[in-house]
């Protein structure tokens, strides 16, 4: 693919997919700390949600490592 090659095409490079999983990563690690500093003593609800926010990070993480690998695989021996 080109630097000139249609915008439409480039909405949907695996580049621009690992820049939105990064994006998202930080923007769930910027509400996992907020939450975690706005919450004195947790609830069970706030404990869940919590839980559910990390699991969903480390979704992220996980895709983002799996794309990073396919986008530059490792050298042959």
């Amino acid at each position: 693919m080109t630097d000139d090659a249609p915008l439409d095409l480039n909405l949907h490079s695996p580049q621009r997919r690992l820049i939105e999983l990064r994006m998202a990563h930080a923007d769930l690690d910027a509400l996992i700390d907020r939450t975690l500093a706005d919450t004195a003593t947790p609830t069970p609800l706030d404990e869940l949600t919590l839980r559910r926010l990390k699991k969903r990070r480390l979704l992220l993480r996980d895709q983002i490592a799996q794309l990073e690998a396919d986008l530059d695989p490792p050298e042959p021996a």
